[in-house]
Parts: structure tokens; sequence; C-alpha cells
């Protein structure tokens, strides 16, 4: 079939929820993946940071035969071994106590937008509002897209939930001002990701936990992109002083097998009892397997020091691209969650990359994101900056 009978036949049968590139992506190995016409491409979209060990890496793949091979799914009614032994991975290498399984990030922040409640409910009686930051993203719930300050992705789905309001992002003076006696918890990024990769200030997220201390308030931080190893630390937030109450993980935890989960202290995760919350395929065999098979290879492997030395490298490179092209007005990025912001749209450069061989991914209008998987090397990395200097230069101004 060729990619124009594939592309067809999705139109003909899938809702145009997406603005689809005219490629059919059908194989990948490592930082590489082939379109149907078995054209190789230098992968730095990664899922959406979510293919954290690259495609179809074999500890993973092995890991799901395994498990594919004894049990599939079963009911949360019953103990699963890989949803335990996956649970104490993350609580042993977190300050949380809990977790609890889903299969999404917007699930994951959902549960805890859930727990929030649940726990006011108990122990703060009248306080139920949620604080969140403008530009963040949360999900595409009902719920989670409220959370999600951002009106674009409001339009059509009106009335939205209510119980929450709305801040600027890195702003401690409007937060604290935000503060009623209906509040119960502040839910934050480390970095916004969909937002164009827009890092705080130091001291954000600490002034943060100041504030929920001083106020008897939650803190929820949203580590569905940033988690998982992408700023060369399991989470982000452990680059900091701050401490918080919750934490929501997906992306990457499964390195492409659909999982999210929300990691508590015992305290914060008490509030959940049999009947609360679930999830019918949340935690399944397979979904675990693999990303205790994920965790592990992260660990044991040296993914987070490589994230780190290549993130440092790639973020030189693109700041040698900055001094050569006057259409970037900045570079920023942490880790392997990097950003290119031009003073121009970059739907263009996107597609002159990719007619090179290069995916990256263009977020708020005008800012190139990459969240490429952590085994980047070195090499590619100058792939790809070359590859986006031919571009930028292609490109008329």
């Amino acid at each position: 079939m060729t990619t124009q009978e594939w592309i067809n036949l999705s139109d003909r049968y899938i809702m145009s929820t997406y603005k689809r590139f005219p490629v059919v992506l059908t194989r990948g190995l490592g930082v590489h993946v082939w379109d149907s016409d078995g054209r190789c491409y230098l992968d730095l979209v990664g899922g959406i940071a979510v293919c954290a060990l690259g495609h179809a890496h074999p500890r993973v793949v092995a890991a799901i035969k395994e498990q594919a091979e004894n049990l599939f799914h079963v009911s949360n009614l019953y103990h699963i071994a890989p949803q335990i032994l996956l649970a104490r991975l993350l609580v042993e290498k977190s300050p949380f106590d809990k977790a609890f399984f889903c299969n999404s990030g917007a699930e994951a922040n959902e549960a805890a937008i859930k727990l929030a409640r649940k726990y006011a409910s108990e122990n703060m009686v009248g306080r139920y509002e949620l604080i969140t930051m403008q530009d963040s993203f949360h999900g595409r719930t009902l719920a989670t897209v409220t959370a999600t300050a951002q009106e674009r992705f409001h339009v059509g789905f009106e009335p939205l939930p209510g119980g929450f309001r709305y801040v600027p992002y890195n702003d401690l003076p409007a937060l604290e001002a935000a503060v009623t006696e209906k509040t119960c918890g502040v839910l934050v990024e480390p970095i916004q990701g969909e937002s164009g990769v827009i890092i705080p200030d130091p001291g954000y997220l600490q002034g943060i936990r100041r504030i929920c201390d001083e106020k008897g308030l939650l803190m929820i931080v949203d580590e569905v992109q940033t988690g998982i190893g992408r700023t060369g630390t399991l989470f982000a937030c452990e680059q900091t002083e701050a401490v918080p109450d919750m934490i929501t993980l997906a992306k990457a935890l499964g390195n492409g097998f659909p999982i999210g989960a929300l990691l508590a202290t015992d305290k914060i995760a008490a509030a959940f009892v049999p009947g609360s919350h679930g999830s019918t395929f949340g935690g399944n065999p397979l979904a675990c397997a693999a990303a205790l098979a994920t965790l592990e290879t992260i660990f044991e492997e040296g993914i987070l020091e490589n994230c780190r030395k290549v993130g440092e490298y790639f973020l030189l490179k693109l700041g040698e691209l900055k001094e050569k092209h006057s259409r970037i007005r900045e570079v920023r990025g942490r880790g392997l969650i990097l950003a290119v912001e031009l003073t121009v749209p970059g739907a263009e450069f996107v597609l002159k990359c990719m007619e090179k061989g290069l995916l990256i991914n263009c977020t708020n209008g005008n800012v190139l994101r990459f969240v490429p998987p952590l085994i980047l090397t070195r090499p590619n990395v100058d792939k790809a900056v070359g590859i986006l200097d031919e571009a930028l230069t292609a490109v008329s101004p």
C-alpha cells in the first residue's frame, strides 16, 4: 500500500483531532524511525518526550514479550506482581509512599485533582479550588483541560468544571495573592513543555512549597513531560529543594507503552479508599512490565548521565546556531528538553527538516522543541544541528 493510500484510509476512518504530517511511520530502532516508503529519519520528537530509551529497546521488548506469554491483563480486584514491583521501585527512588496507576498523563492529573479534593473534603473543610498557571498544559479530559489555563483549549467545551483559579507562571506574588479560603492546593509544571520549554527562575518551586506550607495547601507537581529522566534526574523537581505532596507521571514511564502514575505521601494517599477512584486497565501486568524494564534500564545503564552530558552539548550547539541565524530569538533547555524560539513561525522549518530526514516539533507557534530519546549521542546532535542549520538557511526570510 502506498503512503497516499494509507493517508486516504486515515482520512476516511479516523477523526480529525490531529494535524498530521504526510508520512506513515512504520518502524523504529534507537533514535531512528522509518516511513512506509523506507525513508529513515532521526527522531528528536520521541513520541513527544515518550520514548526515553528510543524505539524497540531490547530490554523493554524482552520484558513485554515475557509478560505477554504469561499474563496480559487481570482486574485490580487482585494483586498484580509487576504492579507491586513497579510501585516499590518508584517509591524507593522518590520521597513518596504510595502509587496509583492509570493509562496516561491526563488520567494521572485527573487522579491528582480527585485526590486533592478528597483529602480537602476530609481535612480542609470548605476548600476545593486548585490554582494552576497560565499557559500550563495538564491534559484533555474536562477537568484537566480546565486546569490547563489556555483559552484555546477551552473553546467549544464550555461550560467547564469549576474549582480552578489561574495565575501567571513564575510569579510568586501573584500566586500568594490568589489564595483564598476556598484554595486547597497548587498544580504546577516544573518546566512548561507544551508552551515552549519555559523554565522558571531559580527558587520558584521552593517558593510554591513555602506558600503551600504557610497556607496549609497541597503542592502537586505535574512531571508528565519532565519526569523519568528528561531533565537529567528522575524528576525535575529533584533539582530543587521543593518536595511536593503529589507528583504525576506518564509519557516516558513505559517507553511508549501507555501507563501513567500518581505518587503521593502516605498522609495524602490515605484519602483514597476502596471505591474512591479506579482504572480498569491502570497498572495492568503488561504496562507495568514495560515500565519496570524502562526504569531499571535508566538506572542501570547510565541514561541519566548521558541525558545531562548530551543535553549540555546540544544546548551549546544550539547556542552556536543562534549566533549564526538572526531568526533565533532564544535557545533554552535542561537535559534533553530543549527549545529554539524563533522570531517567525516555525512550521515551515519543521517541514524543511523533515525533508532532510530530521523530525522535530513546533509548539506555541514559533518554538522548535526537541524532546529526543535520552540515548541520543553527540554525533546525533551534530547531524541534527547541521540539518537545522540548513533549514534555517534554506527557508526564505
